[in-house]
């Protein structure tokens, strides 16, 4: 996939995610996560105030670790075409 049209595309997801009005569940939440902080290179601490909800934050970001911001942005892009569209 061409960079201009990744972008795209992954701000495409972006927005298709943030409108979304049904549930998701919590894996494919965390998954989304862990892309989208990777994508935007964003390695700031999860910033939730209950401790749990961190960890789990942090544990989608560990395993996603070696994840490009590439390959994170197209890993966003299928997993909403997959389970959210």
């Amino acid at each position: 996939m061409k960079k201009k049209k990744l972008h795209t595309d992954f701000q495409a997801a972006v927005t298709f995610v943030n409108s979304y009005n049904t549930p998701v569940p919590a894996d494919i939440l965390l998954k989304l996560y862990a892309y989208y902080k990777i994508a935007n290179e964003n390695f700031d601490n999860p910033g939730s105030k209950t401790p749990l909800i961190n960890a789990f934050k942090a544990n989608a970001l560990i395993q996603a670790k070696n994840t490009t911001g590439e390959e994170a942005m197209a890993s966003y892009i299928a997993l909403v075409k997959k389970e959210l569209q």
